[in-house]
């Protein structure tokens, strides 16, 4: 059924597996991700926006809600919903989670450059309602589609059935403790790729600076859901800033540098009061 999708998806690995190589020995990371496509602020899709509140926190400790942001409730999409063997990995660099299958594929406009990666959707089919987690990008949907994990789909209609009219929000993620921070392999003071993880809102931006100060310097976000600074950070340690599409801010301070490691912040982004 998905033949064309998996020779797809299996191109643009290659190629983003090629470009990520050279990025990684010094060559501009401008060229790597799935496709060859740069940063995600040429298109925001269908994602939200609204205004937000902050939260500053250190390195360790507890995890922090913020205060709550005021947000309105997520527009209704609608398309075509249909299924793919989904493992939780896919085009926005997620590790495979065998233990969490509901889990989906976004329509390439609707995926926004990865913005939509690690963020929510709670959708309805003929059958019933499934929340599931953006992990990959389905380059043929056309927009308002979502290709689901099995487990998912057959949450919403029978798995004979293929493919089914849907309809469905962004909604926050239920998410357990602070965010993540996961540092790319090959990454180091001279090229830095951060991608954040475990976040409840889907991600508008993400600044770095030395730790204890200075300007902050925000960091385009590529197509496989890695913020690359190409010039590097520095050796660390650093202050991040990470900006949620409501406005919500979590500020976590003192985080290593690190090569293929994920490092813990302090806090989670705001909850939102409209959704």
């Amino acid at each position: 059924m998905h033949m064309r999708r998996s020779l797809l998806l299996q191109a643009t690995t290659l190629i983003a597996t090629l470009a990520l190589a050279l990025a990684a020995c010094g060559d501009d990371a401008s060229s790597s991700g799935s496709g060859g496509a740069g940063g995600a602020s040429a298109s925001t899709g269908s994602l939200p926006t609204g205004p937000g509140a902050s939260t500053t926190s250190g390195s360790t400790g507890g995890a922090g809600a913020g205060e709550p942001v005021a947000c309105d409730a997520s527009d209704t999409h609608e398309g075509e919903g249909t299924y793919y063997d989904a493992d939780g990995s896919g085009n926005c660099s997620f590790p495979a989670t065998p233990a969490d299958l509901l889990v989906a594929a976004m329509n390439q406009i609707d995926y926004a450059g990865s913005a939509a990666c690690g963020a929510c959707i709670r959708a309805t089919g003929p059958n019933g309602e499934v929340t599931v987690r953006i992990v990959d990008r389905c380059p043929e949907c056309p927009q308002g589609d979502v290709d689901f994990s099995p487990e998912a789909f057959e949450q919403i209609a029978e798995l004979s059935a293929g493919r089914v009219p849907i309809s469905w929000q962004w909604v926050p993620c239920v998410v357990d403790g602070p965010l993540s921070y996961h540092f790319k392999d090959g990454s180091n003071p001279f090229w830095t790729a951060v991608q954040v993880r475990n976040h409840r809102h889907p991600v508008a931006s993400f600044a770095f600076r030395p730790a204890g100060g200075g300007a902050w310097i925000d960091v385009p976000r590529l197509e496989y859901n890695y913020f690359v600074y190409a010039e590097g950070m520095g050796d660390g340690p650093f202050d991040f800033r990470v900006t949620d599409v409501y406005g919500g801010v979590v500020e976590d301070t003192g985080i290593a540098l690190g090569d293929d490691v994920e490092r813990s912040g302090a806090s989670q982004l705001p909850v939102c009061e409209g959704g």
